[in-house]
């Protein structure tokens, strides 16, 4: 009896969402199977698909029916689990289904030969640990996690303060996995994969790990998703792609830092990876852990309300380190004073004091909202939407728009809350600054750590090296910096701009800005080192900068919640974000318009607000437009149902997001 193949041609075109059906050649019977790629011949040239199921039952004339070419060289065969994790991605993300098939399934490329690049010293080689025991916090949240694996298996926050010891909770969780013969997923953010982090792992679990990062070829990382695939490697550790390596014996999902915007795909499909970890964990029966010291406002809301289980870590794990004091200075006041220097006269002291006694310092710019935020030196008010409360963008028109509900006013010559002259957009940039500290304290060697100085497969191990080894008194940054590293002997932390993501152009802005202080913050006085934290801001008064101050998420959760329940902003309600781009302006303003129109009409009853469209904040890039419009609605399926009537049409693309 012959045998057919439904499959997803590799093509990413709405119209082309649908499964072809194939006729499997006697000789490839045994072979193919759901989610095997193959070659097929498709409008008159061969291209490949993937296939999504088998049947014996011609859809159409069986005379109609081409035979499959043969299995694609690139193919590697994957668990069931995946194809129905792409299906589930397709709808809940609006991608199409070669999207999602795209992103969890592997693709197998030859590696070159040689051994894997891993930056610094060969891992393999590390000496082996003994296990440090774990103090009574940790010990009794590694054996919460086990106790809800074997019972309703909820999902557990570790919730711990920075330098708590999470990891080695997590490790502790891993080797009771192995032990069980089971394997494990570890995410973390890219920028936390050095080969200081890693060489934990090593010394503890030896070399059946696996690595995956973006510096890696295709090649190398296709060694080690074959690897696992066989059942070769115990622990992948990687950022959010890592997530998909096929591991059969699957048992643990660990997302450390899972508040970091870096684990949601900017990509179609815009999957978010914690959410995605749940479906996949839900689907193998594995655990999930999230663990951070800042979680975000959704995975705590669901933690709160019984989703997740709760555990907490609430001290440091070194017993002679301490959180840091933090002071914060109020720039409105320093102004006032004459000081028109980046740092207050409190900071510029703490520095002097550290390098008198040869202790690291770092110097955290926020430039998370740096474009277009505008407000006053005078008063520290920053100009906001009335009706979105985000901050207004300054654009080169010489107004300021929102780019929720597209609201604007001209750039006012003072300050509508004070009359003060002093209003401008606020910032400058890391290279500035690492220059005026070169000037201000030439007896310091410095560092600089953004996207210009991390270039290359090592210029981010570099320079962390380099700093940790003690070649520098001083290092600048931006956020990349405040990413999980330990330097026991960074004693000082000074944040020279914290305004500029608590005024940006996002509903999230506050929680940002509150995630930043904190992990900045944190950084300081991880060894036996006191360490000291100086916060410069014109909001000193915010409630995000105060409880950051304090290191009391509670405290700002309290304060936060309630304002996007007013508001309807998850995790209250879900939001729809679509952004629709064109090379034609009139006919991408005109699709917007009538797309919008036509949710208001099927939803709005039901619940819907619809707000915009408007001009996306990158209006144009390279000769493309882009509007964009939000959708709000309590019910995330709603939002689902919305998400289908947003599918390309013409010349116009869509992106869409749930959040």
């Amino acid at each position: 009896m012959p045998l057919y193949a439904d499959i997803i041609v590799n093509i990413s075109a709405s119209d082309l969402d649908r499964s072809f059906q194939y006729r499997i050649p006697e000789e490839l019977r045994e072979i193919i199977r759901p989610g095997s790629r193959v070659d097929i011949p498709f409008n008159r040239r061969q291209i490949s698909g993937f296939v999504v199921g088998l049947s014996e039952l011609p859809a159409i004339d069986e005379e109609k029916i081409l035979p499959i070419t043969g299995l694609s060289k690139k193919s590697v065969p994957v668990e069931d689990r995946m194809m129905a994790l792409a299906a589930w991605m397709r709808d809940r993300y609006g991608c199409t289904m070669n999207q999602a098939l795209m992103t969890v399934l592997p693709v197998k490329k030859a590696a070159k030969r040689g051994k894997t690049k891993v930056e610094g010293p060969a891992l393999q080689d590390v000496a082996p640990a003994a296990a440090p025991p774990l103090n009574a916090a940790q010990a009794a949240a590694a054996q919460a996690i086990h106790t809800e694996m074997r019972g309703q298996n909820r999902p557990s926050l570790l919730f711990g303060v920075t330098g708590s010891g999470k990891t080695e909770v997590y490790m502790a969780v891993i080797e009771e996995m192995l032990k069980e013969k089971k394997q494990v997923i570890l995410l973390i953010p890219e920028i936390a994969l050095t080969y200081q982090n890693l060489k934990r792992f090593y010394a503890r679990f030896g070399a059946r790990i696996g690595v995956i990062n973006s510096r890696q070829s295709a090649g190398e990382k296709s060694e080690t998703v074959d690897r696992a695939k066989k059942g070769q490697i115990d622990l992948v550790i990687g950022p959010r792609s890592a997530l998909f390596t096929p591991m059969p014996r699957l048992g643990l999902i660990i997302i450390d830092e899972e508040h970091e915007e870096s684990y949601r795909s900017e990509l179609s499909p815009r999957y978010h990876s914690v959410e995605v970890a749940e479906k996949l964990s839900a689907l193998s029966g594995a655990g999930l852990v999230l663990g951070s010291a800042t979680p975000s406002l959704e995975s705590f809301y669901k933690a709160k309300n019984g989703r997740y289980q709760l555990l907490e870590l609430r001290g440091r794990a070194v017993p002679e380190s301490r959180l840091p004091a933090v002071y914060v200075v109020d720039l409105r006041q320093e102004m006032k004073e004459g000081n028109k220097s980046i740092f207050s006269r409190l900071l510029r002291e703490k520095i002097e004091e550290r390098l008198a006694r040869q202790e690291q310092i770092m110097l955290f710019l926020n430039r998370r909202g740096y474009a277009g935020f505008v407000s006053c030196r005078s008063c520290g008010k920053a100009l906001k939407c009335p009706h979105c409360d985000v901050g207004l963008t300054y654009h080169r028109n010489g107004f300021l728009k929102c780019h929720y509900c597209g609201f604007q006013i001209p750039f006012p010559d003072k300050c509508p809350a004070c009359g003060s002259p002093y209003i401008a957009a606020f910032g400058t940039g890391t290279q500035k600054v690492e220059s005026i500290v070169q000037k201000a304290f030439p007896q310091a060697k410095v560092l600089r750590m953004d996207a210009d100085t991390t270039k290359g497969k090592e210029g981010h191990s570099r320079i962390l090296s380099a700093f940790s080894h003690q070649a520098a008194d001083i290092l600048v940054g931006t956020q990349m910096i405040v990413k999980g590293h330990d330097f026991p002997r960074v004693s000082l932390v000074g944040i020279l701009a914290a305004d500029l993501s608590l005024y940006s152009s996002d509903y999230r802005a506050a929680e940002q800005t509150f995630e930043l202080l904190t992990q900045a913050s944190g950084r300081a006085g991880r060894g036996t080192l006191a360490g000291e934290v100086v916060i410069q801001t014109y909001s000193p008064e915010h409630y995000a900068v105060v409880t950051a101050a304090a290191q009391d998420y509670e405290a700002f959760y309290a304060e936060e919640l309630p304002r996007r329940e007013l508001l309807h902003y998850p995790p209250a309600g879900g939001m729809l974000s679509v952004t629709v781009s064109g090379a034609d302006e009139a006919e991408n303003e005109t699709f917007a318009k009538e797309l919008a129109e036509r949710i208001r009409a099927e939803y709005t009853a039901s619940g819907a607000d619809v707000i915009g469209p408007t001009a996306h904040f990158r209006s144009k890039v390279q000769d493309i437009y882009r509007q964009q419009l939000f959708v709000k609605h309590p019910d995330k399926a709603i939002l689902q149902k919305i998400q289908e009537m947003t599918r390309e049409t013409g010349g116009v693309r869509i992106q869409t997001d749930i959040f």
